[in-house]
């Protein structure tokens, strides 16, 4: 069952962009461990909250992706450009008009 995972992230005041381009980084390695979509957002409303919205191909491949070295390097990266404030939710797709 597809899982999403949705978020935001608070930025350090000015580092939003800087941010977004650690966040967007290409990596093959997500697509290979079940991760099906990735998608990082702004609104200039919020100028210090990125928002992520995750799609993966079960919640296991997500809590198994948070041990990779790979992953486990960009969370260590991001660390210095976040303000510590976080929100989000989680849930199981059920289903979607655009697809089977």
């Amino acid at each position: 069952m597809t899982f999403a995972n949705v978020g935001t992230l608070g930025a350090v005041s000015g580092k939003r962009d800087e941010l977004v381009r650690h966040l967007t980084q290409r990596s093959e390695t997500l697509r290979q461990i079940g991760c099906l979509a990735y998608e990082v957002g702004v609104n200039d409303d919020d100028p210090d909250t990125v928002f992520v919205v995750e799609l993966w191909e079960s919640e296991e491949a997500h809590q198994s992706s948070l041990a990779l070295p790979e992953v486990q390097a960009s969370i260590t990266g991001a660390g210095p450009l976040l303000s510590g404030t976080f929100g989000g939710f989680r849930f199981n797709v059920v289903g979607s008009p655009l697809r089977d």
